[in-house]
């Protein structure tokens, strides 16, 4: 892995906080992700299952962690299956964990290889009455493809019909939505990693660069700096391709005049960030420009003030609504007859800002968390309002990350990365 090594404490918190959730007598698994094939030998390169490395630091392949804290032998209550290394592997495939690696990563004394892990499941499974199965429930899950997790719950309920079925997400969604300092720390590392992207973008962008050029230029910047890359597909969206919100194809020239939106983030240690900027293509912000992003930035300090403990997401979206539809009519976008005449489910202001605020971030970029309930001091959200004006070619959209605080004002992420216009226009031609 390029990143260092991460304190074990962090791991063996979760799987605390994990096990306190569970019911007696149940035991809990969590399987690492498959490497999937591309077509021949081709594979994707390989991301770890958020869940089990959340709960053990664990970040290769063929992994299974299994959780029982009623077991009668203590040795039992945590155990990691690992794929047995050896020399032949090493060689081909490079350097996998060891028993005594995998202590050291995860604070897990039990390690078993691979190959003995029925043999031992049967006998807890006897001992277990129930068993926690790990699904995905995010709520813009895609789960057409068949992982791992998958095959194991079809494995688990043929060969076990007795036992009991449980639900590890609701369990895992509200442990992973409030970040240990740990975890915070790999978090503003990879905001850190992202500011050295963006800076060295302001003195690299100028008219007649492709988009395709200052993504490479972010990609060299983060995997420079211990990262593995982009934290999700970035958007380089130039001109009126800003107005295309989940834009990537990145192909286009950026042309004297335009603005580009940059949403781009860095991870570290599978810790996202997620950034979005706007910048001047030849350095100066129009007048119409500069109003449009500065009501996006008067939005964004005005929502990012809403999060605090107690707040509900789906009422902060709302208010949030009633500062965007201010701004829009101070913008002439929109004017009292349109307001008057909206759709409640569908309001004025929906034309240039139609997507939501906030979401959660983390071990993924659209982290988990439990959206009907208060927020809590330790939750990260991003916020992230725009104003889209396709007729004007212009898209404007400003994103930090932002961590809940126990009162007062959350605790910006990205606080030293530049975001006032006039900031940005006097370090691109500095």
């Amino acid at each position: 892995m390029k990143y260092d090594r991460i304190n074990k404490e962090l791991f063996i918190s979760a799987r605390s906080g994990f096990m306190k959730s569970m019911e007696k007598g149940a035991l809990a698994v969590f399987n690492s992700n498959d490497i999937y094939p591309i077509s021949a030998d081709s594979t994707i390169p390989f991301q770890q299952h958020r869940d089990i490395f959340y709960l053990s630091g664990v970040d290769q392949e063929e992994s299974i962690l299994v959780l029982f804290p009623d077991a009668s032998n203590p040795d039992h209550r945590e155990i990691l299956f690992l794929r047995e290394t050896n020399e032949h592997i090493a060689i081909w495939e490079g350097e996998k964990l060891t028993k005594e690696a995998a202590f050291e990563t995860a604070g897990i004394s039990t390690v078993y290889w691979l190959d003995q892990f029925q043999t031992i499941f049967k006998q807890l499974m006897a001992e277990a009455s129930s068993i926690y199965l790990n699904t995905n429930e995010h709520l813009r899950a895609n789960t057409e493809v068949q992982t791992r997790e998958d095959r194991f719950i079809e494995w688990v309920k043929k060969e076990f019909p007795a036992h009991q079925v449980r639900k590890s997400a609701p369990i895992m969604h509200r442990l992973r939505s409030v970040k240990h300092k740990i975890e915070l720390d790999l978090m503003q590392n990879a905001c850190n990693i992202t500011k050295k992207g963006f800076e060295r973008l302001l003195k690299f962008v100028k008219p007649g660069v492709m988009e395709y050029e200052i993504e490479a230029e972010l990609i060299h910047e983060f995997i420079r700096n211990r990262s593995k890359g982009f934290a999700y597909t970035p958007i380089i969206a130039s001109g009126k391709n800003a107005c295309v919100l989940h834009y990537i194809e990145n192909n286009q020239e950026c042309k004297d005049g335009d603005v580009i939106l940059l949403d781009v983030g860095a991870e570290y240690a599978n810790y996202a960030s997620d950034l979005t900027r706007c910048i001047p293509v030849n350095g100066r912000f129009t007048a119409r420009q500069k109003d449009v992003y500065n009501a996006v930035l008067r939005v964004k300090n005005a929502a990012q003030k809403l999060l605090v403990p107690g707040t509900m997401m789906a009422e902060y979206h709302k208010e949030v609504g009633k500062l965007m539809e201010s701004e829009l009519l101070g913008l002439g976008l929109i004017d009292q007859t349109d307001i008057k005449n909206q759709d409640p489910k569908w309001p004025a202001y929906k034309k240039y800002f139609m997507h939501g605020t906030s979401h959660f971030i983390g071990l993924d970029t659209h982290d988990v968390g439990l959206w009907n309930e208060p927020i809590k001091a330790g939750m990260v959200f991003t916020c992230e309002p725009g104003i889209y004006i396709p007729e004007e070619g212009l898209g404007i959209r400003l994103e930090d990350d932002l961590v809940v605080q126990e009162s007062g004002a959350p605790f910006n992420l990205m606080r030293e990365i530049p975001i006032e216009a006039d900031e940005i226009e006097e370090i691109m031609n500095s």
